[in-house]
């Protein structure tokens, strides 16, 4: 009898060691189920009305994965053209639910013409057979299928028309010619947003602001973008070459519509000059610090471009003689917006720097197009005279000095240099005057 006993015990234990088994088996299976790779599939509701109203917009898609998988979801209408949601995107193993609002990837209609091009566009109305299907690292596949209803869509699309630019080629460097690029579109429809932007070469966008004029901001009709290359601001605009200029409508349901064209940046950059300080001697040379009526008081002083981008300019040329009663506009040098000259101003002065020069002579400078500029990394010496013909104001002697004048910009130098100057007037300068 009691030999029997080991023999008895080995079978106690082989068997509940099956039973063990049997029910990690049983419980895995409860927790794992089979070994399909695609499970628990489920649409919400089986008709949405996707016009954005906020009644059955949308519907809430469930799917499990039991592996890793490429995951495709797609739409079938009655006609058999297939629009795809998702488009094989590799998924991890696990649970998964993404809300559908009926937009799916870009589509045209049989003879449609739409400018640019269509990247999402809500399913026209109608019946559609879905499918979600999953592939694994193995190649092998799993679908599952049903029906949904497409009912009362907003389907008119975010159209942007008549899209243009008002130049090819643009100069960003408020010289005062081609410095703004003006880019005006039509909007068919109200929209949830509307984004223009310069692209770069690694994608990034370059937001490119409004002007909102009679249409306001996202609603129908036409609008206007002012982009200047960010140099207003002090900023460095993008390297000179071509760039996609790019907008993006996109309406409350979801769909997007892209339009684009491209511009050409050249000598894009923030001017930067200055009146140069040399080392020793003064920054502005006067040939003398006392004039007599009818002499002529002459400077030289030096320009140089320490920036990227050329500096427009324009006349008198160096060297030009003004009568003290004259400025620029007696020569018919008026202000040119963006253009820099060198300029000498007094304490009495009527005019801002009334008497102005070139910030170079032919040899220092480089003719772009019909205009003159010096160039990065160059200076230039600049000289001027001015014949006194009479007083200059109340004060005797009189302060003068010189300024870099970015006209209707900014005065980049101003009272550089200020030195005393005698105007020595004889007791009847009054009866005087001098000859031509």
């Amino acid at each position: 009898m009691l030999e029997k006993q080991p023999h008895a015990l080995k079978i106690i234990v082989v068997v509940a060691l099956l039973v063990v088994v049997t029910a990690v088996l049983i419980g895995w299976r409860l927790v794992r189920g089979d070994d399909s790779l695609l499970r628990h599939v489920s649409f919400q509701h089986t008709e949405i009305r996707p016009n954005a109203d906020g009644d059955t917009d949308i519907t809430l898609i469930r799917y499990m994965l039991a592996r890793n998988a490429h995951v495709s979801i797609y739409f079938e209408n009655e006609a058999g053209d297939r629009f795809h949601f998702r488009n094989n995107l590799p998924r991890g193993a696990g649970e998964y639910q993404v809300y559908f609002g009926g937009i799916v990837d870009g589509y045209r209609l049989s003879g449609e013409q739409i400018d640019g091009d269509i990247l999402f566009r809500v399913l026209q109305n109608g019946l559609y057979t879905w499918t979600i299907e999953a592939v694994d690292d193995n190649g092998r596949v799993e679908q599952a299928t049903g029906q949904l209803t497409i009912a009362d869509a907003d389907t008119q699309l975010p159209e942007i028309r008549d899209f243009s630019l008002d130049k090819s080629i643009f100069t960003p460097n408020r010289d005062g010619i081609d410095d703004r690029l003006l880019i005006q579109l039509y909007l068919a429809k109200e929209v949830e947003s509307l984004r223009v932007f310069l692209q770069m070469p690694d994608g990034r966008e370059v937001p490119i602001a409004e002007q909102e004029r009679a249409t306001p901001a996202n609603m129908p009709g036409r609008h206007y973008f002012d982009y200047e290359g960010g140099v207003d601001r002090g900023a460095t605009p993008p390297p000179d070459g071509t760039y996609p200029i790019i907008a993006v409508a996109q309406d409350r349901v979801g769909q997007q519509v892209r339009v684009a064209d491209e511009v050409t940046i050249q000598f894009g950059g923030v001017p930067r000059g200055l009146i140069f300080p040399p080392p020793t001697d003064r920054t502005v040379e006067f040939n003398t610090r006392s004039v007599p009526l009818c002499h002529t008081l002459t400077f030289t002083l030096t320009v140089e471009n320490y920036g990227t981008t050329p500096l427009r300019t324009t006349g008198p040329a160096p060297g030009t003689v003004y009568d003290s009663d004259w400025n620029y506009n007696t020569l018919g040098w008026h202000t040119e917006s963006g253009a820099f000259r060198v300029g000498i101003g007094f304490e009495n002065e009527l005019t801002n720097y009334p008497y102005r020069w070139a910030i170079g002579g032919p040899d220092d400078l480089e003719k772009i197009g019909d205009y003159y500029y010096l160039m990065p990394g160059t200076r230039a010496v600049v000289t001027g005279s001015i014949r006194i013909v009479g007083p200059l104001g109340e004060r005797n002697p009189q302060p003068m000095w010189a300024g870099l004048i970015h006209e209707d910009v900014q005065v980049v130098n101003t009272r550089v240099d200020v030195q005393d100057i005698l105007i020595d007037l004889p007791a009847d300068f009054a009866s005087q005057s001098c000859d031509d």
